[in-house]
């Protein structure tokens, strides 16, 4: 095999100068046969409605991915600055980040 064989493609991703970030504290994860859907939401102490910012629809390949890829960057951040703990106690977290409690279930909140 060649050097350029061996060596990954980069691909050059741009940043349209118009894309908006979006905060979110909350993710409703469904899945279908062929895809994962993660609706990021924000929701805020004392308001009775969260709301939906950002919907991002994966393969279960490419979610796949994405955990792998998120694990080894919190690995990478708990290097640098520490452990990310998580409360013991039920919190805000717990509630929107959670595995649903049946795996029969199409739509699963984490």
């Amino acid at each position: 095999m060649s050097s350029e064989e061996k060596q990954p493609k980069r691909i050059a991703i741009e940043m349209p100068k118009d894309v908006k970030p979006a905060y979110a504290n909350a993710a409703l994860i469904s899945v279908t046969p062929a895809e994962l859907l993660i609706d990021f939401a924000q929701v805020f102490p004392r308001v009775p409605k969260g709301q939906i910012v950002s919907r991002v629809i994966l393969s279960p390949l490419h979610a796949k991915l994405l955990q792998r890829a998120l694990a080894h960057n919190i690995a990478n951040y708990e290097r640098q600055f520490g452990e990310i703990r998580i409360p013991t106690q039920p919190s805000v977290a717990d509630q929107f980040f959670r595995f649903s409690q049946s795996d029969d279930d199409d739509d699963k909140s984490k």
